[in-house]
């Protein structure tokens, strides 16, 4: 099938998606870049209402994201789309972002149509050069947590909890300055918060927020800590 009315302006704006990553924070840019940079993929996988007309998400529209394990050496905790290196075996860029949704989530590759791939994006803290890809399910398999060493949450967000204004902000840390979005129990901020703000961007969904209120990441981690204690104790 080909992509819901409502993706349309976000695949029609691919570009955009580029040229908003480009003026993410001078900061970042200003990194020393990795002499050789290492091939890697996520996948950005939306599902929702095939049918819904129009240029605005669905109310069950969502995206899939997961939450790395606290014990993990690199980037404990943080919030990331599904992805990770290249491996010797893999075909392509596809091949890498679905084998690792996988792996990650259990997401059934055969459930996802892939819709577009993004320039690679070079990730100058990890040494990473990534490449989004973007995939939709009509009928998206289950997913969940698979090896917990590695990932401690995996949840489909809805579109609307990131659009909406009263869940965005800035963090900064150090050189560090970036859009943020608390996703329920989780913070996303970093390359994932500046791809996820790209994407809400160029598709048109963005709604004003206050860019103007910039908070220490480190309360921000401990803010979402907190919500995801109550998290869990609802979940039980």
């Amino acid at each position: 099938m080909s992509a819901p009315q409502w993706l349309d302006p976000l695949l029609d704006n691919l570009g955009g998606v580029a040229d908003e990553l480009r003026l993410r924070g001078g900061a970042v840019a200003a990194l020393q870049r990795a002499k050789h940079p290492r091939p890697a993929s996520v996948l950005i996988l939306f599902d929702g209402d095939p049918d819904a007309s129009g240029p605005t998400p669905p109310d069950d529209a969502t995206v899939l994201l997961t939450q790395r394990a606290s014990a993990l050496r690199q980037h404990s905790g943080q919030v990331a789309f599904p992805g990770g290196k290249r491996d010797p075996g893999d075909a392509d860029d596809v091949a890498v972002a679905l084998r690792e949704a996988w792996e990650e989530t259990g997401l059934a590759p055969d459930s996802v149509e892939i819709l577009a791939e993004l320039d690679p994006i070079e990730v100058p803290v990890s040494g990473f050069r990534v490449v989004p890809v973007i995939g939709y399910a009509a009928r998206p398999s289950g997913v969940g947590v698979v090896d917990p060493g590695e990932t401690a949450l995996v949840r489909r967000v809805p579109l609307a909890e990131l659009i909406d204004p009263a869940h965005r902000f800035m963090v900064r840390k150090s050189f560090y300055r970036g859009p943020a979005f608390a996703a329920g129990p989780m913070l996303v901020w970093g390359f994932t918060g500046g791809l996820v703000n790209a994407l809400i961007r160029s598709a048109g969904w963005e709604r004003p927020w206050n860019t103007d209120d910039v908070r220490p990441l480190t309360d921000e981690v401990r803010a979402a800590a907190a919500r995801a204690a109550t998290w869990q104790e609802n979940a039980r």
